[in-house]
């Protein structure tokens, strides 16, 4: 009887294997994948939650945990030990980590178009690029600082070593609204929209109005090889855009309740920086994560220019 019923339970075991796909999987279960974002949630990642909250992952087949850094170095490192599936690096990251060997390749635009910008706190002192000489300017210390700001100072005619730069961190807002700067490198969609909600008269050098090209700040990177989930993974997030780019409040719902202790109304004013006019810099109607032919080659060139890469 013994023997029996190990029989029996054998078949049972199988066949249960068998009606799991072998992997404990149901058949027809979504892939397991994990996206790490580059910063905290905000409104430049409406697109991806509203892609997830809409169900437009599952639809490609794919269960996508999304997850917060725990700093801004965290995304090619999880990436290089398979930690992570997917990533969203600041395009100058990006070019770093694979000019220093990281085998990653980026598959679709996050943002269209550049957030980096020089921010000056009295808009009456300094009206143009030119008027930043002599002046202090913070910066993070991350090394794209550097190549925006000297590109800004330069459209202006400005030597870069006219300049008093310190490093400040990531304190721009406290820094400028105490005066304790002039200026600071900083981004124009957050810091900036942070400082005019504080009433600092502020004026902003965007880098791609003051020259640098038009450029995809943040991309979506994955390790190089073959990768079965790139495809879904884009399709999907290219149907959040679609929301984004013809509902973006309907969008910014979808942050506001797939991520959750953020602040409505800072988010609110975030989305409204990034889809005013020709400002729009997550795509426009129709809007699409869509890597241009030009838009990586054309960083490039500027970042080689600028001393951010090497040009090897």
């Amino acid at each position: 009887m013994r023997s029996v019923a190990a029989s029996l339970a054998a078949v049972v075991l199988a066949l249960a294997a068998a009606g799991c796909g072998g992997d404990g999987a149901e058949p027809g279960a979504p892939e397991g994948a994990t996206l790490v974002l580059d910063f905290q949630p905000n409104a430049v990642h409406a697109g991806i939650y509203a892609a997830q909250g809409e169900g437009f992952f599952e639809d490609e087949g794919v269960d996508l945990e999304i997850r917060e850094p725990s700093s801004t170095s965290d995304a090619a490192k999880l990436l290089e030990a398979g930690r992570a599936d997917f990533a969203v690096m600041d395009i100058n990251d990006y070019g770093i980590a694979r000019e220093r060997g990281a085998e990653l390749v980026a598959i679709a635009a996050i943002v269209q178009r550049p957030l980096a910008s020089v921010i000056a706190r009295d808009r009456n002192e300094v009206r143009t690029a030119a008027d930043l000489a002599g002046k202090t300017v913070g910066v993070t210390g991350v090394p794209s600082d550097d190549a925006v700001l000297d590109t800004v100072l330069r459209s202006g005619g400005v030597d870069p070593a006219e300049v008093e730069r310190i490093t400040i961190g990531f304190n721009a807002v406290s820094a400028l609204a105490a005066g304790r700067i002039d200026a600071a490198t900083a981004f124009w969609n957050a810091e900036g929209v942070e400082l005019n909600r504080l009433g600092i008269p502020t004026r902003e050098f965007r880098v791609d109005d003051f020259g640098a090209p038009r450029y995809p700040e943040l991309v979506l990177v994955r390790p190089s090889g073959e990768d079965e989930l790139a495809d879904p993974i884009v399709a999907a997030l290219t149907r959040g855009y679609e929301i984004l780019g013809t509902d973006p409040d309907g969008a910014l719902e979808d942050l506001l309740a797939e991520a959750s202790g953020l602040d409505r109304s800072s988010q609110t004013a975030q989305m409204a920086a990034l889809t005013s006019g020709r400002a729009f810099a997550l795509g426009g109607f129709a809007a699409t994560p869509e890597l241009g032919p030009n838009s990586i080659p054309g960083w490039r060139r500027w970042a080689e220019r600028s001393g951010l890469l090497g040009g090897q």
